[in-house]
């Protein structure tokens, strides 16, 4: 087991080449991690070995290094690799390869950590193989095809619907060291990509960028480039249809699936049809995978299954309704299709659900609830845990950020429940950047005007007890997302809505028409229960 700390570059796909010729593992280190959590991913591989990209070496301190004293951290300098370069190009013989198998392990993916520490993920070679090779097929991906990411290769969607998928069709695979909204579309243009990866928001901010034009011709740039399929997960229904439209993409490929398990949903769409869906199947496709999945009821307070209180089995929702994906195990073998987190059974067995229809069944628990509409479109719903009860009702962050981001001033949104004084449940928040011209000063403080419209734009579109009650002003760039740029809201859950804790952030909350400001003495009335709300 190897460690590999790298931005993206081509030294870091060589050095993994490497590794498996020889059967050895990698293990793709978030470039981003420091002190404990760099620590933890390292020991949790076993790996005695850390290669490190010369630009994060300086993430690698003396806390780090003094919790391993027994591994090795290598600095791939320019001088090291020249040295590497040197020797003379030799395939190692099959024999060190020989006990690799489709359900051998081909490398360790972390998870991103926003609910706790990373889990290192096993990844089969069965799974690079497919998901590499139906990916490619999906796409119709060709060897004269050129696939641009800027996504991190150590997480899964870059490495396996990118790398993986590229190898397979034996296209080109191009990248840059890490996502630049500014530069994404010159690379693009450089490479000659036709194929882009998107994760998270990342199709968000290049939406709120400003239009590029030719500093000569007075050209828009922002179609003149060759892509014809932008493939990831993540892209939310209300900047679905604007990317498309703006940047001239005829496919979107969005999918949704988990590192560490073995199922997948796909949505090819060329039109409004499936829109900011995740998957979409047919009668064949209903007929074979149809038993191997389940969506079931959750209590959000307890983020478990609902029993059923005389035969204590889960239940399925009802068809259209909101549930979290299940996919089934074989009972006395789930090793076979869920090999699970490297040295953690713990963490493991937690994704296993037992007697869930039946007694001795065995099911993989996504953590996911989606929704299966009639149309037999797949939609996201939210991440269990996110999901929050307000009067009695379950609230989902996904749905009431996909409103709240369709006001025309409202740049980007990430909504989560708080915790209130003297009140039961989460009420909604959400943080929002604003776009410029909605905001007035230097202080970036919103408009009244804008304040005005967006609250009644939510009354408008939101159940009364789906309202985002409270509303935090976020700067441009200042909102909290992983090195895929997916949202957490771990920090802004546990900071609430008490003004003390929200640094230089604006809050505001829900009167009447308006969001007006919420005060210090606003939040010492609820502290004092003289507010309810």
């Amino acid at each position: 087991m190897v460690a590999l700390d790298f931005q993206n570059t081509d030294t870091f796909v060589f050095l993994l080449l490497a590794l498996c010729a020889l059967g050895a593992v990698p293990a793709l280190i978030n470039h981003n991690l420091t002190g404990k959590p760099l620590a933890h991913c390292v020991r949790k591989a076993k790996a005695r070995l850390v290669l490190l990209d010369p630009l994060v070496a300086g993430h690698v301190g003396e806390d780090v290094r003094s919790e391993l004293s027994d591994v090795t951290f290598e600095v791939v300098t320019p001088e090291l690799e020249k040295q590497m370069l040197s020797h003379e190009p030799v395939r190692p013989p099959d024999a060190v390869r020989n006990d690799a198998s489709p359900d051998s392990m081909a490398m360790l993916i972390y998870t991103s950590g926003t609910t706790g520490l990373p889990k290192a993920a096993i990844v089969s070679w069965g799974k690079v193989a497919l998901v590499g090779g139906f990916s490619s097929r999906l796409a119709g991906t060709t060897k004269n095809d050129v696939f641009y990411s800027a996504m991190p290769l150590y997480h899964g969607t870059a490495m396996l619907i990118g790398f993986a998928h590229i190898l397979s069709a034996g296209g080109t695979f191009a990248m840059s060291r890490k996502f630049s909204t500014s530069s994404f579309w010159d690379d693009v243009r450089k490479h000659g990509a036709n194929i882009i990866l998107y994760v998270g928001e990342t199709c968000r901010y290049l939406l709120s960028a400003p239009e590029r034009k030719d500093p000569v011709t007075g050209e828009s740039l922002d179609r003149k480039h060759s892509v014809r399929v932008a493939f990831g997960n993540g892209l939310r229904p209300d900047v679905w249809s604007r990317f498309k439209e703006r940047f001239g993409i005829d496919t979107i490929v969005e999918f949704y699936g988990a590192t560490e398990g073995s199922f997948a949903t796909w949505n090819k769409s060329r039109n409004d049809f499936s829109m900011g869906a995740v998957g979409r199947s047919g009668a064949l496709y209903n007929l074979l995978i149809g038993r191997t999945i389940a969506l079931i009821e959750v209590d959000h307070e307890t983020a478990m299954p609902y029993r059923d209180a005389k035969t204590g089995f889960c239940r399925r929702v009802a068809a259209g309704e909101p549930g979290e994906l299940l996919f089934t195990l074989p009972p006395k073998d789930v090793e076979s299709r869920f090999q699970g987190y490297y040295g953690d059974k713990d963490a493991t067995s937690k994704k296993i659900l037992r007697d869930v229809f039946r007694k001795g069944d065995a099911w993989f628990r996504t953590g996911d609830v989606l929704r299966w509409d009639k149309e037999n479109r797949v939609y996201f719903a939210d991440r269990i845990g996110d999901t929050f009860r307000w009067k009695s009702e379950n609230v989902s962050t996904a749905e009431v950020a996909q409103v709240v981001g369709l006001h025309p001033d409202v740049q980007e949104a990430n909504v989560y429940g708080v915790a209130l004084p003297h009140h039961d449940g989460r009420a909604g928040c959400a943080a929002v950047v604003f776009e410029p011209s909605a905001l007035a000063g230097d202080g970036g403080r919103p408009r009244p005007e804008t304040l005005k419209s967006l609250a009644q734009h939510v009354r408008a579109g939101l159940p009364k007890y789906a309202l985002p009650l409270f509303l935090r002003v976020v700067q441009a760039g200042g909102m909290q997302t992983t090195g895929t740029n997916k949202q957490q809201k771990t920090g802004l859950r546990s900071e609430g809505v008490d003004p003390s804790k929200t640094g230089s952030d604006q809050l505001f909350w829900l009167h009447g028409d308006s969001y007006v400001e919420f005060r210090p003495q606003d939040w010492e009335a609820l502290q004092g229960g003289r507010v309810k709300l």
